[in-house]
């Protein structure tokens, strides 16, 4: 089915170009629009069998390399790029490392929109961006200057065994969310020195990521002791960001209708003004 996909695909982006915009003499009377499937291939450097084997939906092996100079041919966007890599079933050799896409303005002023603990991790899991509400209850990850990964910090910073009641049942699970998270990047040299001095720091981490874990960022609920502010119970949800799906925005939305007799029935001071605000549907 994939391979039909990406036949379909190659093609339709191929009927779409002219010779005229690419520089190509027009030649003779043309019976399809767009370019031949001999010009797409010498502009990419292919051979026409192997390529007319691609849009004929035939199991060839196509190297990301091959497949960079198709979408530079067939001048695709960030979008269609990412399609026809995805179609094809390679990683793009152009990706680069993690941290290299920016927070845009538009969602930094979105965080200090938002009244609830919210943040941003790009694909290492690096705080890239957050609110005050965020910075106040991460005691000792966001309060303070240094380390902002948020893997280290839950591994490596006794702050972390404090904040956590549910310290080693969090860790697993955030060790397995890292590894399905991290499945389309597994070559990204960033992604690998995380891993390997994590692994050499953390016993911990090391037997974790050894279970070969994997669970989905799903969210639910997640309950904090802060030194200050006290014992504390949130939802989370996670987002992926249209144009930036290297970028994840994390909320933390107080739990509504809690049983009596709960530790979270009377909230801290200090976060009161924060979590009785309406909070509308974009989440972490």
């Amino acid at each position: 089915m994939r391979r039909e996909e990406l036949a379909s695909f190659l093609r339709a982006q191929r009927e779409k170009l002219t010779p005229e915009t690419l520089g190509l003499p027009v030649g003779g009377r043309r019976r399809t629009p767009g370019l031949r499937r001999e010009e797409l291939a010498q502009l990419c450097g292919l051979s026409v069998t192997w390529y007319t084997w691609i849009e004929q939906g035939r199991e060839v092996s196509v190297s990301p390399a091959a497949l960079a100079r198709l979408a530079a041919a067939l001048r695709l966007d960030r979008a269609g790029r990412a399609y026809l890599f995805t179609l094809a079933g390679k990683h793009d050799p152009d990706e680069g490392e993690a941290g290299s896409d920016e927070p845009p303005s538009s969602l930094l002023a979105c965080l200090q929109a938002i009244h609830a603990p919210a943040y941003v991790l790009d694909r290492c899991w690096e705080a890239r961006a957050w609110n005050a509400e965020a910075e106040r209850l991460f005691a000792g990850w966001l309060d303070q200057g240094g380390e902002r990964n948020l893997l280290r910090f839950i591994f490596l910073a006794p702050a972390a065994r404090a904040l956590i009641p549910d310290w080693e049942a969090r860790a697993r699970r955030v060790a397995a969310e890292f590894r399905a998270a991290s499945s389309a990047h597994l070559e990204d040299p960033a992604l690998l020195r995380l891993v390997a001095g994590l692994r050499q720091q953390s016993h911990t981490f090391a037997r974790f990521w050894d279970e070969h874990g994997v669970l989905a960022r799903e969210g639910g609920a997640r309950m904090f002791r802060h030194p200050r502010l006290g014992f504390l119970r949130y939802e989370q949800v996670s987002f992926t960001l249209a144009g930036h799906p290297e970028l994840k925005l994390t909320m933390l939305v107080r739990l509504l209708g809690l049983p009596t007799g709960s530790e979270t029935d009377t909230l801290p001071p200090g976060l009161a003004s924060d979590s009785q605000q309406g909070v509308g549907p974009n989440g972490s």
